[in-house]
């Protein structure tokens, strides 16, 4: 029954006084003290760098490496008692492909939030729509492993402002799946100091509550993806650009990844899941600056002689020109072909 009592409390770190709910699970001591991942790392990073003088570890009032004498230990009142009542955790219902609105209701409560970008929200609709009935396919009805829709993740163009991270925000928001927002210009190659490409899952892993299975199919939203264009005519080595690309097409297509949970960091006291992003709906955005330069040098194939066509140069806005991108634009732009 003690037992039993204990486990409906939250255990709170000795350290940094974070309950279970925001430090993740915690590593428990001889005495009662519980200590969180984090501040566990810190600890290891201090007796490592200043040999093992215990005092150098910053907010570290008493730890007792001792642990067969226990007679030392602090009086039970100095450790924090577990504060918080766990949330009982009640089984969440889960999406059905009757749960998921047609594409022309996806379009009408998107038109309610986002002015303007009627394109753009056409296009989102549907290929939401798609992909979650791709997700269900597997698991609804007999007769539906004849039918293979492919994936069909999501890439943006718009000048800053135009309301790319807006629609996506509210689109989640609308159906109610966890989403991830992340920057690509933090992202590097493994192994160099930045964020690895498989931070991106563990964000929605982390905005997902730590469930794998729902986190399978949410929304991943990579934000500034023209800054990991390659760069051109460079003697360095290009930690932040075409390697980053290959890494990232490897989730894009579909793959089983190891990620860390409640930690950014990937080391031997962290524990891992593993996620599978088959099903999970990747959404690129970016401005492109410069991308409209490449179409119209496309499209303007100017020749002389007898029988040229004189004709006179239309200004157009960029959103015009951007409208006639193709795959070959993005290639010359700084992206690889896949």
């Amino acid at each position: 029954d003690k037992q039993k009592e204990e486990d409906r409390y939250e255990k709170v770190c000795y350290m940094c006084r974070r309950p279970e709910s925001k430090a993740g699970p915690m590593i428990s001591m001889p005495g009662g003290m519980n200590l969180c991942h984090d501040c566990m790392q810190k600890a290891f990073d201090s007796v490592m760098k200043n040999g093992m003088d215990l005092s150098q570890i910053p907010n570290m009032p008493y730890m007792n490496l001792n642990f067969n004498d226990l007679s030392q230990m602090p009086p039970k009142a100095e450790i924090p008692k577990k504060q918080k009542l766990k949330k009982s955790k009640e089984p969440q219902p889960q999406l059905t492909m009757k749960d998921i609105p047609a594409p022309h209701v996806i379009k009408e409560k998107l038109d309610a939030y986002v002015i303007g970008q009627e394109k753009a929200k056409k296009v989102m609709a549907v290929a939401v729509y798609n992909h979650y009935k791709r997700a269900f396919l597997g698991k609804e009805g007999s007769d539906s492993d004849d039918i293979v829709i492919e994936k069909s993740n999501i890439l943006m163009i718009g000048p800053t402002g135009s309301g790319k991270t807006y629609l996506v925000k509210t689109l989640a928001k609308l159906l109610d799946v966890p989403l991830a927002i992340a920057d690509a210009t933090s992202l590097t190659e493994a192994g160099y100091i930045g964020d690895d490409i498989e931070s991106v899952v563990s964000k929605l892993l982390a905005a997902a509550g730590n469930d794998v299975e729902r986190a399978q199919k949410g929304i991943i939203f990579i934000d500034e993806i023209d800054k990991i264009a390659k760069k051109k005519q460079t003697n360095t080595r290009d930690v932040s650009g075409e390697s980053v690309q290959q890494e990232l097409l490897k989730l894009l297509e579909g793959s089983t990844v190891e990620v860390p949970v409640g930690s950014n960091q990937k080391n031997a006291m962290t524990p891992m899941a593993t996620v599978n992003t088959d099903n999970i709906l990747f959404i690129c955005g970016g401005a492109f600056d410069g991308l409209e330069k490449i179409i119209e040098a496309r499209q303007n194939t100017k020749s002389i002689g007898f029988g040229a066509e004189v004709a006179v140069q239309e200004e157009r806005n960029v959103g015009e020109v951007l409208k006639d991108v193709m795959p070959e634009d993005f290639v010359k732009f700084g992206l690889i072909p896949e």
